[in-house]
């Protein structure tokens, strides 16, 4: 059975929070009912990054929520955190693993079935596939690759894929029909007026769509 219970995948980005201050943002959404948190700021040098963690990671444990920071293994070593997420320009999951153990969740940013079922294949736990639709914050990784391919890495892999890219609670209800298990967000999220009302939109969008799954 899968360690990743989540379908709802929070990644920071504190260049996209509307002028506010992230910390209090994703308190928010941990209330609202998020349960991980990916730690994204890429402009952050070590220090910044671990003081950051740092100053996360009571606020995740305490609504027993699960804290991935990207990339950097060293500080999420350090701080004993849940799991590492993988950039696909990161090092090969094999090796990440063994640096990490087998009780931290791997994730990684895939751009096709392809590239997820080699993450599989690989040992990681979960993959994030996009960008799905067209969003600013994914247009180095190229244009959207759509609903198709959520379909063929879905039916490819045992692991969970999320999808990630301009999704918004509609589109997460599509995402999920298409066979992915959850979504993974950054503005749609951390951009909206109210944080709690949007991470419940998404919960209630991703739940209705397993239980026609499920149907």
């Amino acid at each position: 059975m899968s360690r990743v219970d989540f379908p709802l995948y929070l990644v920071t980005d504190r260049q996209q929070t509307a002028g506010r201050s992230l910390v209090p943002l994703i308190e928010q959404a941990l209330r609202a009912g998020a349960r991980a948190v990916q730690l994204r700021e890429r402009d952050l040098d070590t220090r910044p990054v671990l003081a950051l963690a740092e100053e996360l990671l009571p606020i995740i444990r305490r609504h027993r929520a699960a804290l991935f920071v990207n990339d950097r293994i060293d500080v999420a070593l350090a701080l004993d955190a849940d799991g590492v997420h993988l950039r696909a320009t990161s090092l090969p999951v094999c090796v990440a693993r063994r640096l990490v153990g087998a009780q931290r969740l791997l994730g990684v940013s895939v751009h096709s079935a392809d590239e997820a079922a080699r993450a599989e294949s690989e040992g990681a736990d979960f993959a994030v596939l996009g960008p799905i639709y067209e969003t600013a914050s994914k247009r180095e990784y190229g244009p959207p690759i759509g609903l198709r391919a959520v379909e063929e890495a879905s039916r490819r892999c045992r692991i969970p894929i999320f999808g990630i890219g301009g999704i918004t609670p509609a589109r997460a209800s599509d995402v999920r029909r298409a066979g992915a298990h959850g979504v993974a967000v950054i503005s749609s999220v951390l951009a909206a007026a109210s944080v709690e009302s949007a991470v419940k939109e998404f919960m209630t969008a991703l739940s209705g769509a397993r239980g026609e799954n499920r149907a």
